[in-house]
Protein backbone atom coordinates (compact mmCIF):
# COMPACT_ATOMS: atom_id res chain seq x y z
CA UNK A 1 0.00 0.00 0.00
CA UNK A 2 1.29 3.47 -0.90
CA UNK A 3 2.50 5.67 1.95
CA UNK A 4 0.22 8.63 2.67
CA UNK A 5 1.68 11.91 3.93
CA UNK A 6 -0.31 13.33 6.83
CA UNK A 7 1.39 16.74 6.70
CA UNK A 8 -0.07 18.06 3.46
CA UNK A 9 -2.63 20.53 4.67
CA UNK A 10 -3.38 23.94 3.24
CA UNK A 11 -0.67 26.30 4.55
CA UNK A 12 -2.23 29.56 3.47
CA UNK A 13 -4.77 31.16 1.17
CA UNK A 14 -4.56 34.76 0.07
CA UNK A 15 -5.41 37.26 -2.63
CA UNK A 16 -2.65 38.43 -4.99
CA UNK A 17 -3.12 41.37 -7.33
CA UNK A 18 -1.25 42.70 -10.30
CA UNK A 19 -2.12 45.68 -12.47
CA UNK A 20 -5.00 44.00 -14.23
CA UNK A 21 -6.43 41.13 -12.19
CA UNK A 22 -6.88 39.55 -8.81
CA UNK A 23 -5.82 35.97 -8.15
CA UNK A 24 -6.38 33.50 -5.36
CA UNK A 25 -3.27 31.64 -4.23
CA UNK A 26 -3.57 28.44 -2.22
CA UNK A 27 -0.33 26.98 -0.89
CA UNK A 28 0.06 23.39 0.27
CA UNK A 29 3.06 21.91 2.05
CA UNK A 30 5.26 19.41 0.19
CA UNK A 31 7.10 16.75 2.24
CA UNK A 32 10.53 17.54 0.76
CA UNK A 33 13.69 19.01 2.24
CA UNK A 34 14.03 22.78 2.27
CA UNK A 35 16.43 24.78 0.13
CA UNK A 36 19.40 25.96 2.17
CA UNK A 37 19.76 29.58 1.08
CA UNK A 38 22.70 30.16 3.43
CA UNK A 39 24.68 27.40 1.70
CA UNK A 40 24.30 29.15 -1.66
CA UNK A 41 22.09 28.21 -4.60
CA UNK A 42 25.03 26.69 -6.53
CA UNK A 43 26.12 24.31 -3.77
CA UNK A 44 26.07 20.59 -4.43
CA UNK A 45 23.77 19.97 -1.45
CA UNK A 46 21.06 22.13 -3.03
CA UNK A 47 20.87 20.01 -6.17
CA UNK A 48 18.44 17.84 -4.17
CA UNK A 49 16.12 20.79 -3.46
CA UNK A 50 14.86 21.32 -7.03
CA UNK A 51 11.38 19.81 -7.53
CA UNK A 52 9.27 19.36 -10.68
CA UNK A 53 5.60 18.87 -11.54
CA UNK A 54 3.54 17.14 -14.24
CA UNK A 55 -0.26 17.08 -14.56
CA UNK A 56 -1.50 13.77 -15.99
CA UNK A 57 -5.23 13.47 -16.63
CA UNK A 58 -6.84 13.75 -13.17
CA UNK A 59 -3.56 13.38 -11.26
CA UNK A 60 -0.75 15.72 -10.24
CA UNK A 61 2.69 14.08 -10.08
CA UNK A 62 5.58 15.77 -8.28
CA UNK A 63 9.20 14.64 -8.49
CA UNK A 64 11.48 15.82 -5.70
CA UNK A 65 15.14 16.64 -6.15
CA UNK A 66 15.93 13.57 -4.05
CA UNK A 67 14.14 11.31 -6.53
CA UNK A 68 10.95 10.85 -4.50
CA UNK A 69 7.66 10.80 -6.40
CA UNK A 70 4.27 11.71 -4.96
CA UNK A 71 0.83 12.03 -6.52
CA UNK A 72 -2.60 13.35 -5.62
CA UNK A 73 -5.99 13.83 -7.24
CA UNK A 74 -6.02 17.30 -8.73
CA UNK A 75 -9.61 17.87 -7.52
CA UNK A 76 -8.18 17.85 -3.99
CA UNK A 77 -7.01 21.44 -4.45
CA UNK A 78 -10.57 22.39 -3.49
CA UNK A 79 -10.16 20.69 -0.09
CA UNK A 80 -8.11 21.46 3.00
CA UNK A 81 -5.55 18.75 2.25
CA UNK A 82 -4.17 17.11 -0.89
CA UNK A 83 -3.92 13.49 0.36
CA UNK A 84 -0.54 13.06 -1.28
CA UNK A 85 0.57 9.47 -1.81
CA UNK A 86 4.04 8.12 -2.54
CA UNK A 87 4.80 6.32 -5.79
CA UNK A 88 7.64 3.87 -5.16
CA UNK A 89 10.47 3.75 -7.70
CA UNK A 90 13.64 1.78 -8.41
CA UNK A 91 15.86 4.88 -8.78
CA UNK A 92 18.25 4.01 -5.97
CA UNK A 93 18.21 0.29 -6.75
CA UNK A 94 19.10 1.19 -10.33
CA UNK A 95 21.96 3.42 -9.14
CA UNK A 96 23.40 0.55 -7.13
CA UNK A 97 23.04 -1.93 -9.98
CA UNK A 98 24.55 0.42 -12.58
CA UNK A 99 27.28 1.63 -10.22
CA UNK A 100 26.49 5.34 -10.20
CA UNK A 101 25.65 7.98 -7.58
CA UNK A 102 22.39 9.90 -7.86
CA UNK A 103 22.79 13.70 -7.75
CA UNK A 104 19.33 15.09 -8.42
CA UNK A 105 16.81 15.54 -11.21
CA UNK A 106 16.14 18.27 -13.74
CA UNK A 107 12.66 17.53 -15.10
CA UNK A 108 9.79 15.08 -15.45
CA UNK A 109 7.69 14.46 -18.58
CA UNK A 110 4.65 12.31 -19.32
CA UNK A 111 4.18 11.21 -22.92
CA UNK A 112 2.31 8.26 -24.42
CA UNK A 113 1.90 6.39 -21.12
CA UNK A 114 5.59 6.80 -20.25
CA UNK A 115 7.31 8.84 -17.56
CA UNK A 116 10.64 10.39 -18.52
CA UNK A 117 13.05 11.84 -15.95
CA UNK A 118 16.30 13.73 -16.59
CA UNK A 119 18.75 12.75 -13.88
CA UNK A 120 22.21 13.94 -12.83
CA UNK A 121 24.52 11.06 -11.98
CA UNK A 122 28.16 10.53 -11.12
CA UNK A 123 30.21 7.50 -12.03
CA UNK A 124 33.90 6.73 -12.46
CA UNK A 125 34.07 9.12 -15.46
CA UNK A 126 32.55 12.10 -13.63
CA UNK A 127 29.21 13.93 -13.64
CA UNK A 128 26.71 13.62 -16.48
CA UNK A 129 22.98 13.77 -17.13
CA UNK A 130 20.88 10.97 -18.63
CA UNK A 131 17.19 10.39 -19.32
CA UNK A 132 15.40 7.43 -17.72
CA UNK A 133 11.94 6.15 -18.59
CA UNK A 134 9.26 4.06 -16.90
CA UNK A 135 5.79 2.84 -17.76
CA UNK A 136 3.23 5.09 -16.09
CA UNK A 137 2.05 3.32 -12.96
CA UNK A 138 0.68 4.98 -9.82
CA UNK A 139 2.00 2.21 -7.58
CA UNK A 140 5.53 1.69 -8.87
CA UNK A 141 7.78 3.31 -11.48
CA UNK A 142 10.49 0.98 -12.76
CA UNK A 143 12.99 3.16 -14.57
CA UNK A 144 15.51 2.09 -17.17
CA UNK A 145 17.94 4.07 -19.30
CA UNK A 146 16.40 5.90 -22.25
CA UNK A 147 19.19 8.25 -23.35
CA UNK A 148 22.82 8.53 -22.26
CA UNK A 149 24.61 11.82 -22.72
CA UNK A 150 28.07 10.19 -22.55
CA UNK A 151 29.80 13.52 -21.87
CA UNK A 152 31.26 14.16 -18.42
CA UNK A 153 32.60 16.89 -16.16
CA UNK A 154 34.90 16.33 -13.20
CA UNK A 155 33.04 18.83 -11.02
CA UNK A 156 29.35 19.33 -10.30
CA UNK A 157 27.80 22.24 -12.19
CA UNK A 158 24.42 23.96 -12.07
CA UNK A 159 24.56 24.77 -15.79
CA UNK A 160 22.98 21.51 -16.83
CA UNK A 161 19.76 22.44 -18.60
CA UNK A 162 17.81 19.19 -18.51
CA UNK A 163 14.29 20.20 -19.55
CA UNK A 164 12.10 17.70 -21.38
CA UNK A 165 9.11 18.34 -23.61
CA UNK A 166 6.95 16.65 -26.21
CA UNK A 167 7.89 17.19 -29.85
CA UNK A 168 6.52 16.03 -33.19
CA UNK A 169 7.16 12.80 -35.13
CA UNK A 170 7.39 10.59 -32.01
CA UNK A 171 10.26 12.58 -30.55
CA UNK A 172 10.94 14.39 -27.30
CA UNK A 173 12.98 17.53 -26.74
CA UNK A 174 15.92 17.66 -24.35
CA UNK A 175 17.86 20.80 -23.37
CA UNK A 176 21.51 20.65 -22.30
CA UNK A 177 23.55 23.41 -20.69
CA UNK A 178 27.21 24.20 -21.15
CA UNK A 179 28.18 22.34 -17.97
CA UNK A 180 30.30 25.40 -17.10
CA UNK A 181 33.72 23.84 -17.70
CA UNK A 182 32.69 23.06 -21.28
CA UNK A 183 31.84 26.64 -22.25
CA UNK A 184 33.71 26.44 -25.55
CA UNK A 185 31.74 23.36 -26.61
CA UNK A 186 28.43 25.23 -27.01
CA UNK A 187 29.43 26.19 -30.58
CA UNK A 188 30.80 22.75 -31.48
CA UNK A 189 28.30 20.27 -32.97
CA UNK A 190 30.52 17.37 -31.95
CA UNK A 191 29.38 17.92 -28.35
CA UNK A 192 25.94 18.01 -26.73
CA UNK A 193 26.77 20.79 -24.25
CA UNK A 194 24.82 23.97 -25.02
CA UNK A 195 22.34 22.27 -27.35
CA UNK A 196 18.64 21.45 -27.68
CA UNK A 197 18.12 18.06 -29.27
CA UNK A 198 15.20 15.90 -30.42
CA UNK A 199 15.31 12.20 -29.49
CA UNK A 200 13.29 9.54 -31.29
CA UNK A 201 11.29 7.62 -28.67
CA UNK A 202 11.73 4.31 -30.47
CA UNK A 203 15.14 4.33 -32.15
CA UNK A 204 16.78 6.59 -29.49
CA UNK A 205 18.57 8.44 -32.28
CA UNK A 206 18.87 12.20 -31.86
CA UNK A 207 19.34 15.34 -33.92
CA UNK A 208 20.63 18.74 -32.86
CA UNK A 209 18.00 21.43 -33.41
CA UNK A 210 19.85 24.41 -31.94
CA UNK A 211 23.17 25.36 -30.37
CA UNK A 212 24.75 28.30 -28.58
CA UNK A 213 22.77 27.89 -25.36
CA UNK A 214 24.16 28.59 -21.89
CA UNK A 215 21.68 26.95 -19.51
CA UNK A 216 18.19 26.29 -20.98
CA UNK A 217 15.75 26.14 -18.06
CA UNK A 218 12.39 26.27 -19.83
CA UNK A 219 11.27 24.41 -22.94
CA UNK A 220 8.02 24.15 -24.92
CA UNK A 221 6.90 23.23 -28.43
CA UNK A 222 4.07 25.18 -30.07
CA UNK A 223 2.84 22.78 -32.71
CA UNK A 224 0.64 25.14 -34.70
CA UNK A 225 3.58 27.51 -35.23
CA UNK A 226 6.16 24.72 -35.57
CA UNK A 227 8.07 26.61 -32.92
CA UNK A 228 10.38 25.66 -30.06
CA UNK A 229 10.54 28.25 -27.28
CA UNK A 230 13.22 28.06 -24.64
CA UNK A 231 14.12 30.23 -21.68
CA UNK A 232 17.67 30.20 -20.39
CA UNK A 233 19.94 31.56 -17.70
CA UNK A 234 22.48 33.98 -19.09
CA UNK A 235 25.33 35.71 -17.27
CA UNK A 236 24.41 38.79 -15.19
CA UNK A 237 21.67 40.64 -17.05
CA UNK A 238 21.54 38.08 -19.83
CA UNK A 239 18.51 35.85 -19.15
CA UNK A 240 16.74 35.14 -22.45
CA UNK A 241 13.66 33.80 -24.16
CA UNK A 242 14.53 32.32 -27.55
CA UNK A 243 12.40 31.31 -30.53
CA UNK A 244 13.38 28.54 -32.94
CA UNK A 245 11.02 28.21 -35.91
CA UNK A 246 11.52 24.71 -37.29
CA UNK A 247 11.59 24.32 -41.10
CA UNK A 248 12.49 21.63 -43.60
CA UNK A 249 16.00 22.92 -44.25
CA UNK A 250 17.45 20.97 -41.29
CA UNK A 251 19.59 24.02 -40.54
CA UNK A 252 20.76 24.14 -36.93
CA UNK A 253 19.75 27.43 -35.28
CA UNK A 254 22.51 29.24 -33.40
CA UNK A 255 21.73 31.51 -30.42
CA UNK A 256 25.24 32.80 -29.90
CA UNK A 257 26.58 31.61 -26.56
CA UNK A 258 29.38 32.10 -25.52
CA UNK A 259 30.16 34.71 -28.18
CA UNK A 260 27.08 36.94 -27.97
CA UNK A 261 25.12 37.93 -24.87
CA UNK A 262 23.45 41.07 -23.56
CA UNK A 263 24.71 40.18 -20.09
CA UNK A 264 28.09 40.56 -18.42
CA UNK A 265 30.13 38.38 -16.10
CA UNK A 266 29.45 38.61 -12.37
CA UNK A 267 32.95 40.01 -11.81
CA UNK A 268 32.02 42.99 -14.01
CA UNK A 269 33.97 41.94 -17.09
CA UNK A 270 32.22 41.92 -20.44
CA UNK A 271 33.74 39.66 -23.11
CA UNK A 272 30.52 39.34 -25.14
CA UNK A 273 29.31 40.74 -28.43
CA UNK A 274 26.03 42.58 -27.92
CA UNK A 275 24.38 42.29 -31.30
CA UNK A 276 23.56 38.67 -32.12
CA UNK A 277 22.35 39.26 -35.65
CA UNK A 278 25.49 41.15 -36.69
CA UNK A 279 27.60 38.06 -35.96
CA UNK A 280 25.26 35.53 -37.58
CA UNK A 281 23.26 34.49 -34.49
CA UNK A 282 19.56 34.65 -33.68
CA UNK A 283 18.53 37.56 -31.48
CA UNK A 284 16.67 36.69 -28.27
CA UNK A 285 12.93 37.30 -28.45
CA UNK A 286 13.22 38.80 -24.96
CA UNK A 287 16.26 39.70 -22.87
CA UNK A 288 15.94 40.49 -19.17
CA UNK A 289 18.46 43.25 -18.43
CA UNK A 290 18.00 42.51 -14.72
CA UNK A 291 18.56 38.79 -14.25
CA UNK A 292 15.40 37.12 -12.96
CA UNK A 293 16.75 33.59 -12.57
CA UNK A 294 14.49 32.45 -15.40
CA UNK A 295 12.97 28.99 -15.16
CA UNK A 296 10.02 27.17 -16.76
CA UNK A 297 7.91 28.73 -19.51
CA UNK A 298 4.33 28.06 -20.65
CA UNK A 299 2.32 29.23 -23.65
CA UNK A 300 -1.34 29.88 -22.88
CA UNK A 301 -3.32 30.55 -26.03
CA UNK A 302 -6.94 31.70 -25.70
CA UNK A 303 -7.10 29.94 -22.35
CA UNK A 304 -9.76 30.50 -19.73
CA UNK A 305 -7.02 31.99 -17.57
CA UNK A 306 -6.10 34.74 -20.02
CA UNK A 307 -8.26 36.04 -22.84
CA UNK A 308 -5.37 36.26 -25.28
CA UNK A 309 -1.97 34.71 -25.97
CA UNK A 310 0.56 34.81 -23.16
CA UNK A 311 4.02 33.44 -22.50
CA UNK A 312 4.06 32.72 -18.79
CA UNK A 313 7.58 32.69 -17.38
CA UNK A 314 8.61 31.61 -13.87
CA UNK A 315 11.45 33.17 -11.94
CA UNK A 316 13.79 31.85 -9.25
CA UNK A 317 15.35 35.19 -8.34
CA UNK A 318 12.57 37.76 -8.81
CA UNK A 319 9.79 35.89 -6.94
CA UNK A 320 7.49 36.35 -9.92
CA UNK A 321 5.62 34.86 -12.81
CA UNK A 322 6.13 37.13 -15.82
CA UNK A 323 3.29 37.57 -18.32
CA UNK A 324 4.28 38.41 -21.90
CA UNK A 325 1.35 39.03 -24.24
CA UNK A 326 2.37 38.03 -27.79
CA UNK A 327 0.79 38.18 -31.22
CA UNK A 328 -0.24 35.01 -33.07
CA UNK A 329 2.94 34.84 -35.15
CA UNK A 330 5.34 35.55 -32.27
CA UNK A 331 6.70 38.55 -34.12
CA UNK A 332 6.48 40.89 -31.14
CA UNK A 333 5.60 41.30 -27.48
CA UNK A 334 2.44 43.38 -27.12
CA UNK A 335 2.57 43.99 -23.38
CA UNK A 336 4.37 42.85 -20.23
CA UNK A 337 3.17 42.29 -16.69
CA UNK A 338 4.01 40.09 -13.72
CA UNK A 339 2.49 38.43 -10.67
CA UNK A 340 4.68 38.89 -7.60
CA UNK A 341 5.00 36.31 -4.81
CA UNK A 342 6.87 37.60 -1.79
CA UNK A 343 10.06 35.71 -0.84
CA UNK A 344 9.59 32.77 -3.21
CA UNK A 345 11.71 30.89 -5.73
CA UNK A 346 9.51 29.46 -8.47
CA UNK A 347 11.08 26.36 -9.97
CA UNK A 348 8.32 24.87 -12.11
CA UNK A 349 4.81 25.71 -13.34
CA UNK A 350 2.03 23.81 -15.12
CA UNK A 351 -1.37 24.93 -16.40
CA UNK A 352 -4.46 22.73 -16.09
CA UNK A 353 -7.20 23.71 -18.51
CA UNK A 354 -9.97 21.68 -16.88
CA UNK A 355 -9.55 23.35 -13.48
CA UNK A 356 -8.29 26.61 -15.02
CA UNK A 357 -5.43 26.90 -12.53
CA UNK A 358 -1.67 27.29 -12.67
CA UNK A 359 0.25 24.88 -10.44
CA UNK A 360 3.43 26.39 -9.00
CA UNK A 361 6.39 24.71 -7.32
CA UNK A 362 7.87 26.93 -4.60
CA UNK A 363 11.23 25.89 -3.17
CA UNK A 364 12.16 28.24 -0.31
CA UNK A 365 9.54 26.43 1.74
CA UNK A 366 8.82 23.26 -0.29
CA UNK A 367 5.22 23.72 -1.32
CA UNK A 368 2.82 23.68 -4.22
CA UNK A 369 0.87 26.80 -5.11
CA UNK A 370 -2.47 26.75 -6.88
CA UNK A 371 -3.18 30.03 -8.66
CA UNK A 372 -6.72 30.77 -9.84
CA UNK A 373 -8.68 33.83 -10.92
CA UNK A 374 -10.61 35.60 -8.20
Amino acid sequence: MNKVYKVNYLMKKKIISNNNKEFILKQFFLPFKQLDINAGWNKLSNTFRAHYIEVINDKVIILSGEGKVIQFDKKNINKEKLDQKVIDTNIFKLAKEENFEFFGVRDILYDDNKIYVSMIIKNSKGFTMNIYQADYNLNYLEFSIFFEKNEFTKKYTIQTGGRLNKFKNNKILFSLGTAESAKDKAQNIDYLEGKIIAIDKFTKEFEILSLGHRNPQGLIFVEENNLIINSEHGPKGGDEINLNFINDSKEISNFGWPIASYGIEYDGSDPYKKSHKKYGFIEPFKNFSNSIGISEILYLKDSNFFEENFLTVSSLRASSIYLLKVDNSFSKILSEDRIFFSNQRIRDIEYDKNLNVIFIIFEVTPSIGVLSLN
